[in-house]
């Protein structure tokens, strides 16, 4: 009886949510599909292609010697009398005239920079962009990317091997040395200064004004005249902490024109006549 009892029960309780009128909830169905994922997604495709493409360049090309390849070939041979001035850097001498700032208008100077490279990437370079062309004296911005370890990790030794081997490569072939200070960054319009630190760039910086009193090169302090009171790149000067704008190049310019009469000498030769 007992067992029956047990069973009645069971059966009750099983059918309790039938003869409740209960039933199970339907599953809640997933949201639809932003009307914006797909347009994201390609653009997240588009970006990754280009990027990808990037560094496929740059594998087959690392150095990016084919960047002024035509451009050097087209360049006739100074003549004997032009004061050929060639500049070596990274994206600030890149945009130099290109993007923001006037490039020294009537001088015979060449403007080598490509956006983003490092020492070791301009020492590959620096035969068929500078030697090869036959200038008189070089300008070298450089180290600023990396410090950023934009082609890898690097110590301050390490890019201050690459600066000396440029110097002396010049030097064997009778062109004038001009190494410029980094210039400074700031957080202002965006971070800048965790990629680069500052006290790394004084650091460079100090180590480069050593260098050229020891080996009779001319130091560039692009530095010291775009710092701001807080040891920061003046906001007036740049469009991103970084990069200079029009304002910025007019603080360089003079500062470059400067050091170049006093490789070659040219202000005195002028005074004297």
């Amino acid at each position: 009886m007992k067992v029956a009892v047990i069973g009645f029960v069971a059966v009750l309780l099983s059918a309790g949510p039938v003869l409740r009128g209960q039933t199970q909830p339907p599953p809640t169905p997933a949201p639809p599909a932003q009307a914006t994922e797909a347009p994201a997604a390609a653009e997240n495709v588009t970006s990754l292609e280009a990027h990808l493409a990037k560094q496929k360049k740059t594998l087959n090309d690392w150095a990016n010697l084919s960047r002024y390849r035509e451009a050097n070939a087209g360049l006739e041979a100074p003549a004997a009398s032009e004061d050929r001035v060639v500049f070596m850097g990274d994206s600030i001498t890149d945009g130099w005239g290109r993007t923001h700032g006037k490039f020294f208008p009537g001088k015979p100077y060449v403007n080598r920079g490509i956006s983003g490279q490092t020492t070791p990437q301009m020492l590959v370079r620096f035969r068929p962009d500078v030697i090869n062309l036959k200038p008189k004296a070089v300008v070298i911005l450089a180290g600023t990317n990396d410090l950023s370890s934009n082609t890898g990790p690097e110590t301050l030794e390490e890019i201050e091997g690459n600066i000396e081997s440029m110097a002396q490569l010049a030097e064997v072939n009778g062109i004038k040395v001009i190494l410029a200070s980094l210039t400074p960054v700031c957080d202002y319009i965006k971070p800048q200064t965790g990629r680069r630190p500052p006290q790394q760039i004084v650091a460079l910086n100090e180590w480069i004004q050593s260098y050229c009193g020891a080996h009779n090169c001319t130091y560039l302090d692009y530095y010291s005249a775009m710092l701001d009171d807080n040891k920061m790149l003046k906001k007036e000067l740049t469009f991103d902490g970084l990069h200079p704008n029009d304002a910025g190049y007019e603080v360089m310019g003079p500062l470059a024109s400067a050091a170049i009469d006093k490789a070659l000498g040219t202000t005195a030769s002028a005074a004297k006549q």
